[in-house]
């Protein structure tokens, strides 16, 4: 599917939320896809790409960012701990903030930088234990800790919902939470229903195969 029809799709489905189309950003999930797709993408204006691995990411931003030094790199995939300093290096947001260990070692090193990437809290709002992310009933506690312990410069909450659930319920349910927590980002959406995402309140989409085609396994 044609950049350009997403892009139209989005224009719609804010209007429809009442809301505007420069309300939501369009994160292009380029892991994972052939460095020629992503250029293709990069080509027709797009600057804004979502990465799953610090690995992978390492191997191909650094040389896209030569030709476009604007481009814009989020990571929406799991972070290790040992993989903080390139993560934060590379990515201009993190999607991804789910544990103590993980928000303690980011504070180090962003004091050190004197810098930060903007960052989500990821939720398993369907408690799912293959899943990363915190649970409902211990976020509060957990955006406190990173507010008041860590310092960390939160902007907003993420989820990715189960496979077989309605969507709808549990972007509804992240962005009551990012609510009551003074939260005005919400990062939640992908290729099948980002329509309803927006309709939710969405600030960020991850949109992956319905622009680059389905993903080549590595």
């Amino acid at each position: 599917m044609p950049l350009s029809e997403i892009q139209s799709r989005i224009i719609v489905a804010t209007e429809c939320a009442g809301r505007f189309a420069g309300d939501v950003c369009l994160i292009a999930v380029s892991k994972v896809q052939p460095n020629m797709r992503v250029a293709e993408v990069l080509a027709e204006g797009h600057r804004i790409f979502g990465e799953n691995k610090v690995q992978e990411a390492q191997g191909k931003w650094p040389e896209f960012r030569l030709q476009y030094p604007d481009a814009k790199v989020h990571l929406i995939g799991p972070l290790q701990s040992n993989k903080v300093k390139p993560a934060l290096d590379l990515f201009d947001a993190i999607h991804t903030v789910d544990r103590p260990k993980l928000a303690r070692k980011l504070a180090a090193e962003i004091q050190l930088r004197g810098q930060a990437p903007e960052m989500f809290i990821q939720v398993n709002t369907g408690e799912e234990p293959q899943k990363a992310g915190v649970l409902p009933a211990d976020l509060d506690a957990f955006m406190a800790r990173c507010r008041n312990e860590f310092d960390l410069p939160i902007v907003g909450l993420m989820v990715i919902p189960p496979i077989n659930d309605d969507p709808g319920l549990h972007f509804a349910l992240l962005a009551k939470m990012a609510k009551r927590n003074g939260l005005t980002g919400l990062s939640m959406g992908m290729s099948s229903d980002f329509e309803s995402a927006i309709a939710h309140g969405a600030t960020h989409i991850r949109v992956g195969s319905a622009i680059f085609g389905e993903r080549v396994k590595l």
